[in-house]
């Protein structure tokens, strides 16, 4: 640990502070209120600075906070070391930490016997039920942030093998709609464009899985110039595709006439040998899944007959004089190479996973996956348009009887 690294995860931390004024609304409540004194809360997240505003929000409303990464390369390392500094809060995160390391920290976390956790991906709770369950009755609840591991809990629940509350952040309207669709969308673009400094307009980009993550995705490729080709399993969602404008075919189709390929399914193997083996020279591949697993580069590897650092955060894999260029790893592109999410999208989204927390701290919930409550969806929505400066109109009385009533006809 260092003052420098330290002082520069001090200025990004503040810079996201600043503008997050519906966390700022939520923190000043908990100064107040208190409402998670004698509670310990163990996180698994993308230890960077968005993420550190809500440590220290829960940290404010009395929690003991010790948190880990959720991904080996999302760590930013001067912001955990920042975050280390603060009373009450312990980050065991470590940028590009080996997969032993990685789980390490996840055990680090769960030994401060948290009684609330806050996961992305659902890794923290997965231990806790497989190697941990000693820890299980003590567990009040617990938030998960992203789609992928909303749907492992689902499954989990499904096969009656979950065993504690969780309330399912991700599926907030003021979370997915905003973080999942604009968030991945413009930081995704952000991370392939610093890493590859190469030109987007005029290429053809695929972009695998049209869900909210891949509609933002595909929204700003247009955005930059690209003629963009989704591909999709859903019928409906590829009819939607199609009429928002974008060409739509199987990925093998597809492979053979992209330039840029993003990934955004959240599903295994949706690049694989049959693609590489007809992609174009210089093709790049990009995911913006939770997972590194949309990509499979153990296929890669072995269809190339060299590899090589091309630039930082690409390997490139030849193939028989085809070069084809991986960006991060396989890993979250707008992570592993770029900052994630603009820190305005993220105000919603940790807003609504601090009011969670709370609600965790004060009801006593049956295990199972729960929706985030509907006045804490609405009130992170006011408190946004507040900030922006925005106010709407409100329904009147006899506007209300009449939306409710059915006697009125034609």
């Amino acid at each position: 640990m260092t003052e420098d690294m330290i002082e520069s995860g001090n200025m990004k931390i503040e810079w996201a502070r600043n503008h997050m004024p519906v966390l700022a609304h939520v923190r000043e409540e908990f100064i107040t209120g208190q409402p998670l004194v004698g509670h310990t809360v163990g996180m698994a997240l993308h230890v960077e600075a968005k993420t550190a505003v809500l440590v220290e929000t829960l940290a404010a409303g009395g929690a003991q906070v010790a948190i880990c990464g959720c991904n080996p390369l999302s760590t930013q390392d001067d912001v955990a070391q920042a975050l280390d500094t603060r009373k009450n809060i312990r980050c065991y995160a470590i940028h590009a930490c080996s997969n032993d390391e990685y789980y390490t920290a996840i055990d680090a976390v769960l030994d401060h016997k948290p009684d609330i956790t806050i996961d992305d991906g659902g890794d923290l709770i997965f231990k806790l039920h497989t190697e941990r369950q000693d820890m299980m009755p003590d567990i009040l609840g617990a938030c998960e942030e992203t789609t992928t591991g909303v749907h492992r809990l689902k499954s989990m629940e499904r096969d009656g093998a979950l065993k504690i509350p969780v309330i399912a952040v991700n599926d907030a309207l003021t979370k997915f709609l905003f973080d999942n669709r604009y968030g991945t969308g413009q930081s995704s673009w952000d991370g392939i464009i610093r890493t590859t400094n190469l030109l987007i307009a005029g290429k053809n980009v695929v972009i695998a899985g049209y869900g909210w993550c891949g509609r933002g995705t595909a929204m700003r490729a247009v955005g930059l110039g690209a003629n963009v080709i989704v591909t999709e399993i859903d019928p409906i969602r590829a009819l939607e595709a199609r009429m928002d404008g974008y060409r739509v075919m199987p990925m093998i189709e597809a492979a053979a006439i992209g330039e840029i390929f993003v990934t955004t399914t959240g599903n295994v193997d949706i690049l694989t040998r049959e693609h590489f083996e007809v992609m174009k020279d210089g093709a790049i591949l990009a995911n913006a899944g939770h997972f590194n697993v949309e990509i499979n580069l153990d296929e890669l590897k072995a269809m190339a007959t060299s590899t090589k650092k091309a630039r930082n955060n690409i390997m490139e894999y030849n193939i028989d004089g085809r070069r084809i260029n991986v960006l991060a790893d396989g890993r979250l592109v707008n992570l592993a190479a770029a900052d994630g999410h603009p820190a305005e999208v993220m105000d919603m989204s940790f807003a609504n996973q601090a009011m969670c927390v709370e609600h965790i701290a004060t009801h006593k919930l049956t295990p199972g996956v729960h929706p985030v409550p509907q006045h804490i969806d609405m009130k992170v929505a006011g408190l946004k348009l507040e900030a922006m400066g925005i106010t709407i109109d409100k329904i009147k009385p006899h506007q209300f009887e009449y939306m409710e009533g059915w006697e009125t006809g034609t």
